[in-house]
């Protein structure tokens, strides 16, 4: 019974990650394109939301499911798979958090230039590129370890 809760509030936990991030990426992108100021200061206050409550809550499940998983079966977190998973989750990390605070950053530029009525500054415009550009390795990253934990594969140069 241990062993089906770690694995369900893991693999609950990897579809959050998956698609909090890919919702928050869509959302964001899709305001940003109306190029309304206020609309995108309305979507990026939602996408912090969303990233502090789901994101930061499956970063924090993970490892530690993961970790209670492998002593669990006994696993070496050194097996080649499951130290492939670790590293690509911090990667992963990496780019997260420079996101969370470009996230902010947007959405309180957004929101002042909203207020005065004013277009997106370019500063906003250069960060939001940036932020999209961030999204990509941390994204590809995320699928690769949900394919790790999936098909457990053995890794030649760290398995041997």
């Amino acid at each position: 019974m241990l062993y089906f809760g770690l694995k369900f509030l893991h693999v609950i936990g990897a579809a959050v990650l998956l698609g909090t991030g890919a919702g928050i990426a869509f959302f964001l992108v899709v305001a940003r394109m109306t190029d309304d100021a206020a609309r995108i200061a309305e979507v990026a206050r939602i996408v912090v939301i969303a990233d502090f409550v789901f994101t930061l809550t499956a970063v924090i499940a993970q490892p530690v499911t993961g970790v209670a998983l492998a002593m669990h079966l006994g696993l070496p977190l050194t097996q080649g798979w499951i130290l492939l998973s670790i590293l690509l989750y911090l990667l992963t990390g990496l780019f997260w958090l420079p996101v969370v605070w470009m996230q902010l950053r947007l959405r309180d530029m957004a929101r002042e230039a909203a207020s005065r009525g004013l277009p997106l500054p370019g500063a906003w415009v250069r960060l939001y590129r940036v932020w999209f550009a961030f999204g990509f390795p941390a994204f590809f990253a995320v699928l690769g370890i949900v394919w790790l934990m999936i098909a457990k594969p053995m890794i030649p140069w760290i398995d041997g």
